[in-house]
């Protein structure tokens, strides 16, 4: 497993890629199937996503809209999301799968965090540590059907 962080002068962008157990089938599903991603993701979502929806994404201390906007089955899945708290800040996340022998190799990009914006620092290093995490839990989920999330 790699992470990494490219940066320029005045953007940043996070990009994370993960090996998996799970088919490229399996991995997108968990990615655009509301009951799926509330397995390992956020406790639930409200609303659908399909190509053009926004639906949001609920967990016990926030809710946050997630606004659909490319979806290539077994391939790609594409949202753009608000950094909190004002939510001025959207960023575009990018996930792409490619098959690697029996499983997968997934890609994050999510960005651009603008340095010349107020908070966007702060929210590309919360971006960071959070996609960390989340990947985690996307792969306990997919390998080893297991929840990390915390108990409430």
């Amino acid at each position: 497993m790699s992470r990494q962080a490219e940066t320029s002068d005045s953007v940043r962008w996070v990009r994370m890629h993960r090996s998996l157990n799970a088919p490229p089938e399996r991995v997108f599903r968990a990615w655009a199937d509301p009951e799926e991603l509330a397995r390992w993701f956020p406790e639930r979502v409200e609303g659908g996503l399909a190509v053009g929806s926004r639906s949001t994404l609920v967990w016990p201390e926030q809710r946050v809209w997630w606004e659909v906007v490319e979806a290539r089955p077994n391939r790609r899945f594409v949202f753009r999301w608000p950094w909190p708290p004002d939510e001025r800040l959207v960023t575009t996340a990018t996930i792409a799968i490619e098959p690697a022998g029996y499983g997968s190799r997934l890609e994050l990009e999510d960005g651009p965090f603008p340095l010349d914006r107020p908070g966007a620092i702060d929210a590309w290093a919360q971006a960071l540590e959070g996609w960390a995490e989340a990947l985690a839990m996307l792969r306990a989920h997919l390998d080893f059907s297991v929840d990390l999330r915390p108990r409430r």
